[in-house]
């Protein structure tokens, strides 16, 4: 019987971990008055190939969206970098993206990388919906791994709580002669 239960006393001790960490964190988002750092969408601008090797390919960059603490809800401004992303991408029958999911350094690395996994499927899934192939999108987390700001307290952990977009375009090439 004791084999049995030790399962669940991991699982349980998991979850103590990440919400006893969590609940060390005070926030005040959504309370009024308070300010809650939210970017403006980031606009779209299509970058060349920066190399010979690239010769055929461009990018799009995508600012990051961002995330609540221990969510995946898109927010509206996520929602309209996403509908511009889907927009260029059916535009572009050749482009491929990957979401990059990532999370602040709350929680434990385990439940960290769950969570960025299900951060960048909830935005592929939105693509999806909006008609983008399945096929052209790729999902990767890197959990609380590749902060984009570092140190500590609500402002930096809320920069890290995002979703990136990677997303190459392939040109057709033109035979000059």
């Amino acid at each position: 019987m004791r084999s049995s239960l030790l399962p669940w006393i991991l699982i349980a001790l998991s979850a103590s971990a990440c919400a006893t960490k969590s609940a060390a964190t005070v926030s005040h988002e959504g309370l009024p008055g308070a300010a809650s750092p939210r970017p403006p969408p980031a606009p779209v601008a299509e970058k060349p190939a920066e190399s010979d090797e690239d010769a055929g390919r461009s990018s799009l960059a995508f600012g990051p969206i961002y995330y609540e603490l221990d969510s995946t809800t898109l927010r509206p401004e996520s929602r309209e970098t996403l509908d511009q992303l889907a927009e260029a991408l059916r535009q572009r029958p050749g482009a491929r993206v990957t979401i990059s999911g990532h999370t602040c350094e709350l929680g434990t690395t385990e439940y960290n990388l769950m969570l960025g996994q299900r951060r960048a499927a909830m935005a592929k899934d939105y693509l999806v919906k909006l008609g983008v192939g399945p096929g052209s999108v790729s999902v990767v987390s890197y959990g609380e791994e590749s902060p984009a700001v570092l140190g500590s307290g609500e402002e930096v952990w809320s920069r890290n709580r995002r979703s990136e977009f990677n997303v190459s375009v392939a040109q057709a090439r033109m035979d000059v002669r």
